[in-house]
C-alpha cells in the first residue's frame, strides 16, 4: 500500500458506527449470523462489545472496525471464551466400521456427534469488507488484527481459538438444513437463519436431534456440503490456513461449514509480532508492508505501515505515524503483513 491509498486505521467500534455495520450487514447476505441486518441486536453487539472491553466478564465479542477516510468499511470480531452464557454445540465427525459375522461384508460410514469439545476456546469471526475493497488487501488487514489483539491482550484468552466459516448455500437455502434441521422445526432455513443470528443457535441444540446422525442416512445433497464453505468464505478460509489454522473434523450445527481451530502460541501473528519503542523521527519510504499496533481495551488501534527497526527502536512513516497518534518513545508492536 502507498500513499495514492487512503490508510486505513483498525480500532474497536463505537455506538456511532451502528448504521455502517448495518450497511456491512446488508451486504453480507443471508448465513452471516456474527452481522445480522437487525438493529437491535446489532446495538446489543456494539454495547457488548464495549462491556467486555471495560474489563466484564461476558460472553459474547469484541468488534474491531476498519475505517477509511473516517468512515467504517469492514469489521472483524473476536470472542475471547465459547460458552460463557450458554453451551456451545459442534459436530464432530468421526467415522463407524461395522463387519458382518456371516459373510465378513464390512461397511464403514461417518457419523455427526454432537459435542462440547470447542467450550472455553476463543473464536474470531465476523470477518466482513466492504466489497469494493476486497482486492486491496483489506480483508488480509482486518483478519491479522483480530490476532494482533489477541496477542496484546493474551490473558484474557485460554488456550485455543477456532473460526467457525459459513457453510453452503444453494441460491439461498441450506441442504443441511433442510435434510437435518428442518425436519425438526417448523420454519425455513431464512427463518431459523434469523432466530440465529439474533439471539444464537441455543434453541436448536435444546430441540434439536442430540443421538448421534448417520450421515449416509441423508440426502445426497446435504452429505455434499457438511464441511463445505460458503464461496464468499473461500478467501477467508485460506487466510486461516496461512496463519495456522487445521481442519480437525468439527461443522456447525446449523449449515454444517467447518469450524478450524488452532493454538494461540502457533498462531503466524502471535509468534511474529515484535515489541519496541517509537524512535520518533521519519523514514522516507511509504512501502507500508507491515502492521503497527499500539494501546489495549478500548484504545486498541493498528495501521498498516513502512517500518525499519534496529535495537528495540522503531521509525515508520509520518502518515502512519500521525494515524495512529505516535508519541516518541511510545511502546509500540509491529508485524509483518
Amino acid at each position: 500500500m502507498t500513499d495514492s491509498m487512503a490508510i486505513p486505521r483498525i480500532r474497536p467500534v463505537r455506538p456511532d458506527d451502528l448504521e455502517a455495520l448495518m450497511a456491512l450487514a446488508r451486504m453480507a447476505g443471508p448465513g452471516f449470523t456474527n452481522l445480522p441486518p437487525d438493529r437491535p441486536t446489532l446495538e446489543g453487539k456494539i454495547d457488548c462489545s464495549r462491556r467486555l472491553l471495560s474489563g466484564e466478564k461476558l460472553g459474547g465479542a469484541i468488534i474491531l472496525g476498519l475505517e477509511i477516510d473516517g468512515r467504517l468499511r469492514g469489521c472483524g470480531m473476536v470472542f475471547p471464551r465459547l460458552g460463557v452464557d450458554w453451551p456451545f454445540y459442534s459436530y464432530r465427525i468421526s467415522h463407524t466400521t461395522q463387519r458382518s459375522s456371516i459373510d465378513g461384508r464390512m461397511v464403514r460410514f461417518p457419523v455427526l456427534t454432537l459435542t462440547n469439545d470447542l467450550e472455553d476456546c476463543a473464536e474470531v469471526g465476523g470477518l466482513m469488507v466492504d466489497p469494493e475493497l476486497r482486492k486491496g488487501g483489506y480483508g488480509r488487514m482486518m483478519a491479522r488484527s483480530r490476532y494482533l489483539f489477541i496477542a496484546t491482550h493474551r490473558a484474557l484468552f485460554g488456550d485455543r481459538v477456532v473460526a467457525d466459516l459459513r457453510g453452503w448455500l444453494d441460491d439461498g437455502r441450506s441442504p443441511f438444513w433442510d435434510a437435518v434441521g428442518g425436519r425438526f422445526y417448523a420454519m425455513s432455513f431464512a427463518e431459523a437463519d434469523h432466530i440465529n443470528a439474533t439471539t444464537g443457535n441455543q434453541f436448536i441444540a435444546d430441540l434439536g436431534p442430540r443421538a448421534p446422525i448417520y450421515v449416509n442416512m441423508l440426502s445426497p445433497e446435504a452429505q455434499k456440503v457438511i464441511g463445505k464453505v460458503h464461496d464468499d468464505g473461500r478467501a477467508a478460509r485460506a487466510l486461516l490456513l496461512e496463519e495456522g489454522f487445521r481442519e480437525e473434523g468439527y461443522v456447525d450445527i446449523f449449515d454444517a461449514g467447518p469450524t478450524l481451530v488452532a493454538e494461540i502460541d502457533q498462531l503466524r501473528a502471535v509468534r511474529d509480532l515484535h515489541h519496541g519503542l517509537f524512535a520518533g523521527g521519519t523514514i522516507t519510504h511509504e512501502v507500508r508492508d507491515h502492521m503497527l499496533v499500539k494501546g489495549s481495551g478500548a484504545d486498541f488501534c493498528c495501521v498498516p505501515a513502512a517500518v525499519e527497526a534496529a535495537s528495540g527502536h522503531i521509525r515508520t512513516d509520518p502518515s502512519s505515524a500521525d494515524l495512529l497518534g505516535l508519541a516518541e518513545h511510545e511502546p509500540i508492536g509491529y508485524l509483518t503483513l
